[in-house]
């Protein structure tokens, strides 16, 4: 199989096996996950402590959070993948 071919293969295929091949396992998206809950905390603090009124840290922990719970449902879908 050529390399033009396991590209075309890889790019119709399975996203989370094609990540899976690429050797991204759960661990790695539950460990990207609560690594994420740990800036918005970081991000609150920080704004807290600035005390800003054009502070930007409710749309940052949005944003931040909505990376949490996609990284958790990309760790379940790559646990199912593995078993």
């Amino acid at each position: 199989m050529s390399k033009r071919e396991e590209i075309v293969e890889l790019a119709s295929g399975n996203p989370i096996k094609t990540l899976g091949g690429w050797g991204i396992r759960s661990e790695h998206a539950y460990i990207a996950a609560f690594a994420s809950l740990g800036l918005v905390f970081l991000t609150w603090l920080v704004s807290r402590a600035k005390r800003d009124e054009r502070s930007q840290s409710d749309r940052w922990g949005l944003f931040l959070g909505e990376w949490f719970v996609g990284l958790l449902a990309l760790g379940v879908a790559l646990r199912q993948e593995e078993d």
